[in-house]
């Protein structure tokens, strides 16, 4: 799930650098994940504008594209993983606790449409990694185990949300999983698109959430 092995490896990896190096760094990896989801064929000169900083302190940080889309990845991983742990989706009512992490999600609408937008990113990820893990958010593997996992966290979520009568026990945890991360996708395209406003994605993802997996 998720090739969250490389994500550590690339927290391990910038660990000791500074803060203002690291806020760099992190500046232009942001601006490369909403600009590439946007267009796939931006250039480095295009990321670089996106970063506000010169292609030469970009080049500094990342001397070719392939390393900076391999790491924009990792990143993006990064974002979305801290973004569902700041939801805290283990406190409050489960139907709470589903409304933070949808609205968490959405939050990193960029991210998401980067990583999935296109599925030779993560094929490129996997390849560059040693053959990693390329599953989308929900789906198994030995990264499950880890206590933390963001899979755990949501699997958990919807569990108790069964357990406590919110959501239908009827229903395949793990199919609910996929719809929600699908629904958040769909959500922020359509965003992207202008087919719906961004202050109206999270609105619009909960309600079609509640109207399908809530116990009737």
């Amino acid at each position: 799930m998720w090739g969250l092995s490389a994500t550590f490896g690339y927290v391990s990896d910038i660990a000791g650098e500074s803060g203002t190096r690291n806020r760099t760094r992190r500046a232009i990896l942001g601006a490369a994940a909403e600009v590439l989801a946007r267009d796939r064929t931006a250039t480095l000169a295009d990321i670089a504008k996106a970063a506000q900083v010169g292609r030469s302190t970009l080049h500094r940080y990342f001397p070719d594209r392939d390393v900076l889309v391999h790491a924009a990845v990792a990143d993006s991983y990064l974002v979305i993983q801290q973004s569902i742990q700041d939801a805290a989706v283990d406190q409050g009512t489960a139907l709470e606790a589903m409304r933070r992490l949808v609205a968490a999600i959405v939050d990193t609408g960029g991210r998401m449409l980067f990583l999935y937008g296109d599925s030779r990113v993560l094929e490129d990820f996997a390849a560059r990694d040693g053959g990693g893990d390329t599953e989308e958010p929900g789906e198994g593997s030995e990264s499950d185990t880890a206590p933390d996992s963001v899979s755990s966290m949501v699997v958990d979520l919807i569990r108790r949300g069964q357990s406590e009568g919110v959501f239908d026990p009827s229903l395949d945890v793990d199919w609910v999983q996929d719809v929600i991360w699908a629904l958040v996708y769909t959500g922020c395209e359509a965003a992207s698109r202008g087919t719906l406003p961004r202050h109206g994605v999270t609105t619009a993802v909960v309600r079609m959430l509640e109207n399908g997996i809530r116990e009737q």
